[in-house]
């Protein structure tokens, strides 16, 4: 238990004094994912825009390509940066919806599964342009995946 408080309280110092990003920026990401329960590959890109400093809204679309079947995934997240500067920690959480379609070219084999995602992530600027974006998350619907995303992040 003393652990614990210790760390939330060094974490909550450490919040406060660094800076995270201000309202009015925006980063394009593109992304490459990797689920860890069914170890499907996939390729997406979304939009990252800060409303206010420190937290950032981020629509993504993710296209993945499982054994059988299509499958694409729409994320809308919800993201908190506790630290600034060069390299950026964050927090998300928000809505996610698969698209999958386990027999293609034939009828009423299209469905839909709608829950939430929660993760965790880290921004690493590599030049003025450019930046490594990566992110582990977990999503509770259908599939229930676990994944890795890794990509670039273009600031606006």
């Amino acid at each position: 238990m003393r652990k614990s408080l210790l760390l939330f309280a060094m974490l909550f110092v450490f919040a406060i004094q660094s800076h995270g990003q201000e309202k009015g920026d925006a980063r394009i990401h593109t992304l490459g994912l990797y689920g860890l329960e069914y170890k499907d590959f996939g390729i997406g890109g979304g939009v990252e825009y800060f409303f206010a400093d420190r937290f950032a809204l981020m629509p993504s679309f993710a296209k993945i390509y499982p054994e059988v079947g299509n499958l694409s995934n729409f994320s809308f997240d919800l993201r908190y940066y506790v630290t600034g500067g060069p390299s950026q920690l964050y927090f998300m959480a928000g809505y996610s919806q698969n698209f999958q379609n386990t027999a293609p070219g034939q009828a009423g084999t299209r469905e839909s599964y709608v829950g939430a995602n929660a993760g965790v992530g880290a921004y690493v600027g590599l030049t003025d342009w450019v930046g490594l974006s990566t992110e582990f998350r977990i999503q509770t619907q259908y599939r229930q995946e676990a994944s890795f995303r890794i990509g670039l992040a273009f600031p606006l």
